[in-house]
């Protein structure tokens, strides 16, 4: 069975790592290169980082902190924010990172997923899906980190994203993100069991059990999370010891 994956996610904002809930009340963090080297050490196996407001805003990435980070860390990182084009892909691959995540501008335009994977490979193309449930109970589609509804449905775009060349998939739950109440269950299962690439969870981690229970019910490949291990509320060798105690193999140091 393949060891599932703990990935710290650095949101960053005008060169500093900040996190908000349910995308909005943003608040100041730390120094990502300082974070990053922390993570390393603690047995993280991978990170990710976003430029969260680099869609938005219409501006390019932070690639001085990429290569920064490039140059202090051993383990694989993704970076996304900004990215709009295949050259900004190879930009960001030039300059230290492993995987390039992107959204709204695979949702503008999916043939970036299938031109950047012919170009660089699948397992360097990660589609990130930001969905919120839709009063029918469907799960739509958010870009400009997470301020438009496209009203695609999640689950299908999981599967044509698949079909265009990405390697793994992140799912950002809205509703849950920051809240600490839990990753969405039923949102990464259906998404899940919809694809056969990877599924990273996102969006609600809050104790130890959380891990457990989207790994196992949610069948994703891999949890992410932030504040929860920012403010050290959990420490991720402890988080390592507490799932292989419930049987979820996990890379240990």
């Amino acid at each position: 069975m393949l060891a599932k994956r703990i990935i710290p996610c650095l949101d960053v904002d005008q060169g500093r790592v900040v996190k908000g809930k349910k995308f909005q009340n943003i608040q100041d963090v730390a120094d990502p290169v300082e974070l990053a080297k922390k993570y390393n050490k603690a047995g993280a196996d991978e990170l990710v980082f976003y430029d969260i407001t680099a869609s938005n805003e219409g501006r390019d990435i932070f690639l001085d902190i990429v290569e920064n980070v490039a140059a202090e860390i051993a383990i694989p990182f993704t970076v996304g924010g900004g990215i709009r084009t295949v050259e900004d892909i190879h930009r960001v691959l030039r300059a230290g990172a492993d995987k390039v995540s992107i959204n709204s501008a695979a949702v503008k335009n999916p043939q970036l997923i299938q031109d950047s994977a012919r170009k660089f490979g699948s397992q360097c193309i990660v589609l990130s899906i930001d969905a919120k449930k839709s009063e029918n109970g469907t799960w739509d589609v958010y870009i400009n980190g997470g301020r438009k509804n496209t009203g695609i449905d999640a689950i299908e775009w999981a599967k044509r994203g698949e079909s265009l060349g990405a390697g793994e998939i992140v799912v950002n739950a809205i509703d849950t993100d920051g809240e600490k109440s839990g990753y969405n269950v039923e949102l990464t299962k259906s998404i899940a069991d919809a694809v056969n690439i990877p599924i990273v969870a996102s969006g609600g981690a809050g104790i130890n059990e959380h891990f457990s229970t989207i790994l196992q019910d949610g069948n994703a490949d891999a949890a992410l999370a932030a504040s929860v291990f920012h403010y050290s509320e959990i420490e991720i060798p402890s988080l390592k010891n507490y799932l292989n105690e419930n049987e979820i193999t996990v890379r240990r140091n």
